[in-house]
């Protein structure tokens, strides 16, 4: 299967990851199309469009019906960069209106839909300001960047009644959900241990480099945002935000959040009882990052525990396979991914199981696309298939590890009041404190 460094290779428009965006061959889509009224049409906005944000627009403007009308990133050379690709695929450049200020944006009220592809510390913020303005939203994953945020996401979208799809594509891909249908048969026997892992060989942190002036034409200022006020670092901007606390959560909620949600679907799993972590810079110690590069992280739940297994620079993870979630019962193993699913059948069971083979074979932004617009045309936000409420459940559970982690506790759950029994834990963990003035709206 592709590996995630393919991807990047292979398409100019996806510079942080994902899925080959392929031409429109689907008949839903195409009877989408048929459909459509000239009144119908969606104006779409992009905020954030060095990476997934814009891999998302593509996606989004091959849906019929769907127009482009603003671009905004706090980079000018990006969005220079994105006005010539756009002449690239026949959409006039010149009546697409560009700023670095998304507020503005927001005060557009032909804006039908916005997409936020910034990074993680201003999901939120944007999230809960463009609800508010009355526009529907795509958010990139992780939802928030902390479990408090999370829930004030969660309020907002109930507040302005918004349709909120969150960037999990993995949601709208058809082999991931017939693996889970098969888990749910019974088949695979008693699963006691579910293995999460994701191996990352590609993934390389920057250079330690003196700070800098940030570039010309780069609103520093406006990027950080709520985040803690620093010098600009080229090996802490752009991608590379991934790697640091004060802007992300590196593998766990990068990855994590993908992998992880497919384990707590095939479990049918709420929050775990306790968590702990062990990990560090073990792979990279004299480059740049405080996340660490290496986690080890177990989740304990009713009936089962949940092993969470990441590494950057390596390829070689369980089962011969970069990433995946395998699914170990009595009668088999099922492992899964975005290259497919098979199933393993354990030898020493009496209870013979099929062993299907099921390899990837549609196209997951895409679909999930589709199912986003379906549900603002239809007004029917149940079918979303990643809705605030998944996505805040699996963001909060890679949080969880990260906490686990940076504490260096064992951690318990009180799932009756919905967080850590340790009080000082909550105090320093479960919401992040906003600066500069930014403050995480009360809902």
């Amino acid at each position: 299967m592709p590996s995630r460094r393919k991807f990047l290779q292979q398409s100019s428009v996806l510079l942080a990851g994902g899925a080959i965006l392929s031409p429109l061959k689907n008949k839903n889509l195409a009877s989408l199309q048929r459909k459509i009224a000239a009144s119908d049409q969606l104006n779409i906005a992009a905020i954030g469009i060095n990476g997934m944000g814009w891999a998302n627009l593509t996606a989004a403007l091959k849906i019929p019906g769907t127009r482009l009308v603003a671009l905004c990133d706090i980079d000018k050379n990006v969005i220079d960069k994105r006005r010539k690709e756009l002449e690239k695929m026949n959409v006039d450049a010149a009546k697409v209106r560009t700023t670095g200020d998304y507020r503005t944006l927001l005060d557009n009220k032909d804006i039908d839909i916005v997409i936020l592809g910034t990074p993680d510390h201003w999901h939120a913020l944007q999230m809960i300001d463009a609800c508010e303005a009355g526009k529907h939203v795509y958010v990139e994953k992780p939802m928030g960047n902390s479990i408090g945020e999370c829930r004030a996401m969660i309020a907002a979208q109930k507040k302005y009644n918004r349709v909120v799809q969150v960037g999990q594509w993995q949601r709208s891909q058809q082999h991931f959900r017939d693996a889970v249908d098969f888990v749910h048969s019974g088949q695979l026997g008693m699963i006691r241990t579910v293995k999460v892992w994701c191996y990352q060989g590609w993934m390389r942190p920057q250079p330690v480099v003196p700070n800098s002036p940030a570039p010309e034409g780069v609103d520093y200022k406006t990027w950080l945002g709520p985040a803690p006020t620093r010098a600009f670092n080229a090996s802490r901007f752009h991608f590379h935000f991934r790697w640091f606390w004060d802007y992300a959560g590196g593998l766990m909620t990068d990855w994590g959040v993908h992998l992880l949600d497919y384990a707590l679907l095939g479990m049918e799993a709420d929050m775990p009882k306790s968590i702990a972590a062990l990990g560090g810079k073990f792979a990279y110690p004299e480059l740049y990052e405080e996340t660490p590069d290496t986690l080890t992280t177990l989740y304990e739940f009713d009936g089962f525990n949940m092993v969470w297994d990441a590494a950057m620079g390596i390829d070689n993870g369980s089962y011969g396979k970069d990433h995946g979630i395998a699914f170990i019962g009595n009668n088999g193993t099922l492992v899964l991914n975005r290259g497919g699913w098979e199933v393993i059948e354990e030898r020493q069971s009496k209870q013979k199981i099929s062993k299907p083979f099921a390899p990837s074979t549609d196209n997951g932004v895409l679909n999930h696309w589709q199912n986003f617009i379906e549900a603002i045309r239809t007004d029917k936000r149940e079918i979303l298939h990643c809705n605030v409420e998944a996505a805040a459940h699996v963001a909060t559970v890679a949080q969880m590890g990260n906490i686990a982690y940076r504490s260096g506790k064992k951690l318990n759950w009180d799932q009756k009041a919905g967080k850590f029994e340790e009080d000082s834990i909550n105090k320093e963990y479960f919401t992040k404190t906003y600066q500069n003035g930014y403050k995480l709206p009360r809902i």
